[in-house]
């Protein structure tokens, strides 16, 4: 049931603070996140806003910006220099299409730049927006009772908080969620090669803005020691990072913590991830029509040059092609897997080079049975997702992903290895029960993989259990409402402890 605003006893003010946000901004999934999780809190009546900055690819012009604040002094801890301060705008953004949204301006650090990431700087540019949402919250009529700090470019308002604003009367109540979307990445540097006399303990004073000490700083270990909670993007790697194996040298403070840990399973926008609606494919359907799905395969056959035949089992990957998406288990048996099957693969994505090039020979070697695109296109995977019977995701580690709940909305049965939020999303088929979602397989193995990939394709030779899957997936519930109920009670846990 649909619940309305002041269903909840208490209209929490929640502040999401991230490096993006979609529409807005978008490099990979927290930006989807950011645009989901906020909007549907607001539909169960919580007061959620947003903050990034505003780069250059962000004309306030087209969203229509509003003025916020002006000439904020930021200050950078630069005792002696020519910035102990820098000057930043806030404009803000009410289009009602997405939770209300502030940016924070500064010409040198965001508005010249269109990218997200991938600048030598990052570290002063996240610092800036750290100490940027704190400065500004100084100063407006809005205060949150919660900042939900975004990864690790986010990972020091905790810490500030905790130390250059403790005895602040406004911004010393505020409580801090620390919510870890992937905890391999940490900061500026890769944290397992760096010498043990620069490690970052978590607890020195955080240097000024323009010091090299910060490139060194574990902003992700800062972001765990300092938040009075931490959320992660799925149960299962909730308390998979507590391990050696998943823990990325966290694993101890991480422990520590472990009563302060939440694991909520992220959702998917139900209204773009709808094969009755959407524009990205030819023919719609709906589990009361899977029938209607085999027009988009032919489709999709065509289009790539491939075989068509609806008795042909085609698998499509949407993913980067990186080590960390199972690619180097997929390298070692995608060759004897199409010698000895007559299944096709068609890949969506982008990534290294070498993952690219056996991608590419495979299809010259296979051209009828290998179709790519290696384009960037956002509309592609709905037609991927549409067209083809499974969807492989062999992550080495996946700590929520989203790819194969958008796969189960297509009925594109998914097929993964039983990690992180992969693990908590999709049951094994069992074809004695008629029961699960999808084929999982356990050890990151390549003959665990291969089986896993031949058990799907002796499956689909089984038409009405092959429907009766596809039903299954198609009507599995992953709404970011359910995601919602379960951070409010997270939240609403913590405003009552603090």
């Amino acid at each position: 049931m649909e619940k309305k605003e002041g269903s909840y006893k208490k209209r929490l003010k929640i502040l999401f603070v991230s490096s993006e946000s979609a529409p807005f901004a978008k490099a990979g999934g927290l930006g989807d996140v950011l645009f989901s999780l906020p909007l549907a809190l607001r539909k169960l009546g919580q007061d959620a806003k947003i903050m990034i900055p505003r780069y250059a690819t962000i004309d306030p012009k087209v969203y229509k910006l509003e003025t916020e604040l002006n000439n904020l002094k930021v200050p950078t801890d630069q005792s002696k220099g020519p910035y102990p301060s820098l000057i930043c705008n806030v404009k803000k953004y009410l289009g009602g299409d997405t939770a209300p949204v502030y940016f924070l301006e500064n010409m040198e650090y965001y508005e010249k730049r269109a990218n997200v990431y991938g600048y030598s700087d990052d570290h002063i540019r996240w610092m800036l927006l750290c100490r940027g949402v704190l400065e500004f919250l100084k100063r407006s009529s809005w205060v949150p009772e919660i900042i939900v700090c975004c990864d690790w470019q986010a990972g020091l308002i905790s810490n500030y908080l905790k130390t250059t604003y403790k005895k602040d009367p406004v911004l010393s109540k505020i409580a801090t969620v620390f919510s870890i979307h992937n905890l391999y990445f940490q900061g500026m540097c890769d944290f397992r090669f760096i010498k043990e006399s620069e490690k970052d303990s978590g607890h020195e004073p955080l240097p000024d803005f323009f010091n090299p000490r910060l490139v060194k700083l574990n902003w992700m270990l800062r972001g765990i020691t300092y938040s009075d909670i931490i959320t992660t993007v799925s149960p299962t790697y909730a308390q998979e990072i507590l391990t050696p194996e998943y823990g990325e040298g966290l694993d101890k403070i991480l422990n520590e913590k472990r009563d302060k840990i939440y694991g909520i399973l992220n959702g998917i926008n139900y209204d773009y991830y709808n094969p009755q609606t959407t524009p990205h494919i030819p023919i719609h359907y709906s589990s009361l029509t899977i029938a209607r799905k085999r027009k988009n395969k032919t489709y999709l056959q065509k289009k790539f040059g491939l075989n068509q035949g609806q008795n042909t089992f085609l698998i499509g990957m949407v993913t980067r092609f990186t080590e960390q998406k199972g690619f180097d288990l997929l390298e070692q048996i995608i060759d004897p897997l199409l010698k000895n099957t007559t299944l096709q693969l068609f890949f969506n994505g982008d990534g290294e080079s070498r993952y690219k090039e056996c991608i590419k020979k495979m299809a010259e070697k296979y051209p009828q049975r290998v179709g790519y695109s290696m384009e960037f296109d956002t509309n592609l995977p709905h037609l991927v997702f549409a067209g083809s019977d499974a969807s492989l995701i062999p992550s080495k580690f996946e700590p929520c992903g989203i790819t194969q709940m958008q796969a189960m909305r297509y009925g594109s049965i998914p097929i993964v290895r039983k990690t992180g939020g992969l693990a908590d999303t999709v049951k094994s088929f069992s074809p004695e029960k008629n029961e699960g979602q999808g084929f999982v397989f356990k050890d990151y193995d390549s003959f665990a993989l291969f089986a896993a990939v031949i058990q799907a394709n002796a499956s689909f030779r089984f038409k009405k259990r092959w429907r009766d899957l596809i039903k299954r997936a198609m009507e599995k519930n992953f709404s970011w409402e359910k995601s919602a109920e379960e951070h409010i009670k997270v939240f609403n846990n913590l405003i009552s402890k603090k």
